[in-house]
């Protein structure tokens, strides 16, 4: 598919939007990129990581304890791709350069590639949410089913029962074999991607040993092939179920768009920012819990309008975009709690497991 364009409009909702959150952060006189609470929650998270990492390999604890922490451990594989890489990959995490390229590095050695998940979300996702042919995150066929234009099997009848599995499954496959076939297709879906420089090469492949050597040879090499097998798989499918619910919920659910190109024209019905707005949902915006640990990602209005806008300020900018919203009649979609938004990507994935082709 021919990359989309979207709707020109000539007062644009998004230019008024901007100019409302420019002077927010001048009348508090703050930066929009992270604050201390944010660097002191990165190295509370990573060097938690480190220390279950290091009791896991070095102390061989007991059964119990190596599922308890295998489990804690995938949870911190996931909060800090919420929280550290995702803000860094944005340029959100702090106003010095470097310092984002470092957050966003802590996805290299976690197993993934910054640069592939830079086209895949950045460049893709971020711009043409919910289209189906073009952003990745909603082709999982023919596995799933995500949207009312992709063909339906008669597996997809039952993937309001499986998708827990394979959700679960997404870690292992994503470090193991989507970003090799990234890699080798030199595309995202069908989108081709950008030149690699040979340094970009270097990182990918270097970090993947690295990423080998530290959560398979080592760990086998210290407890032995069956114990690293119980908390690889423990580990792995934490952190990818909890990574897929927190994306997931984010669009895929029963009130967000799924906006169709116009064959015609190629261009897409709306304005790239209300194209964001519908097809995209919050989730227990309230909690504060939540929030701390998904990194801000259950507001995914604001920060699809605002990526260089650090998740630390999403709660104080909601109050503007939701106001906006309601002026021009826009749905904000939100759901107050997390087991109501997990109800309704549940209904979502009934519903297109027996709907027709649209």
């Amino acid at each position: 598919m021919a990359t989309p364009k979207f709707a020109n409009v000539p007062h644009s909702f998004h230019s008024e939007l901007k100019r409302r959150i420019s002077e927010y952060f001048q009348e508090v006189g703050t930066s929009q990129t992270g604050n201390y609470s944010l660097f002191i929650k990165a190295v509370v998270l990573m060097v938690g990581f480190l220390a279950v990492y290091i009791h896991l390999v070095f102390f061989t604890p007991s059964l119990l304890f190596q599922i308890l922490e295998s489990v804690i451990l995938g949870g911190l594989v996931a909060a800090i791709g919420f929280n550290v890489m995702h803000d860094g990959a944005h340029g959100s995490f702090s106003k010095y350069k470097w310092v984002n390229t470092l957050a966003s590095f802590s996805l290299n050695i976690l197993g993934g590639n910054s640069f592939m998940w830079n086209v895949k979300h950045n460049v893709i996702h971020h711009a043409y949410t919910n289209v189906d042919g073009v952003d990745d995150d909603i082709d999982i066929q023919p596995w799933m089913r995500m949207s009312s234009t992709q063909k339906k099997y008669k597996l997809h009848k039952y993937q309001h029962i499986y998708f827990w599995l394979l959700y679960s499954l997404l870690y292992v496959l994503w470090i193991f074999v989507l970003d090799y076939q990234k890699y080798f297709k030199s595309k995202v879906g069908s989108m081709p991607l950008k030149k690699m420089k040979l340094s970009d090469h270097l990182v990918f492949w270097g970090f993947k040993l690295l990423h080998l050597f530290m959560f398979v040879g080592l760990p086998i090499y210290m407890v032995g092939f069956s114990s690293w097998l119980i908390s690889f798989l423990i580990f792995t499918l934490v952190a990818g179920l909890v990574l897929s619910l927190v994306f997931q919920l984010a669009h895929t659910v029963e009130h967000t768009a799924f906006p169709v190109v116009n064959e015609d024209t190629g261009r897409l019905d709306d304005e790239w920012a209300i194209h964001q707005i519908k097809t995209t949902a919050n989730f227990a915006t309230n909690n504060k819990v939540v929030s701390w640990l998904v990194g801000g990602l259950n507001f995914q209005i604001e920060h699809h309008l605002f990526p260089k806008i650090s998740h630390v300020h999403y709660p104080a900018i909601s109050k503007i975009i939701r106001k906006m919203c309601q002026e021009h009649g826009l749905q904000y979609i939100e759901y107050p709690r997390v087991r109501y938004a997990v109800a309704s990507h549940v209904a979502f994935l009934k519903q297109m497991g027996t709907a027709m082709p649209s």
